[in-house]
């Protein structure tokens, strides 16, 4: 038996931490603090570049496209951040949506 399953169905979107983006936690682990999440960002959000200083960051896009130093991501994308690096700004020109695992704590620093 499998020890724990999310219904996205009964699940609801919540702020993220940038505006624009709304999170889902699908699974959070209370001993590392990482998370499991899905991300939704809407149409012509930028997301400023930053940093997770406590967490790799995982990320395979679902649908939509990402942009970044002139680069698209599309939907079955796998991108991989590892903790402390600095990435972004990201901007979105229509709706994505990502599902993201951070290894641990959501924190962010914004790059000056």
């Amino acid at each position: 038996m499998i020890p724990y399953a999310f219904d996205m169905n009964k699940g609801s979107w919540q702020p993220g931490p940038y505006a624009g983006v709304e999170i889902m936690v699908l699974h959070k682990d209370t001993t590392t603090g990482g998370m499991t999440i899905l991300r939704k960002f809407k149409a012509g959000t930028t997301v400023p570049a930053h940093i997770h200083p406590q967490a790799d960051e995982s990320v395979y896009i679902l649908e939509g496209q990402w942009h970044e130093e002139n680069v698209v991501y599309g939907p079955g994308t796998f991108l991989f951040v590892a903790k402390g690096q600095q990435h972004g700004p990201h901007y979105v020109p229509a709706e994505v949506v990502s599902l993201t695992i951070f290894s641990g704590p959501l924190t962010i620093i914004n790059a000056a």
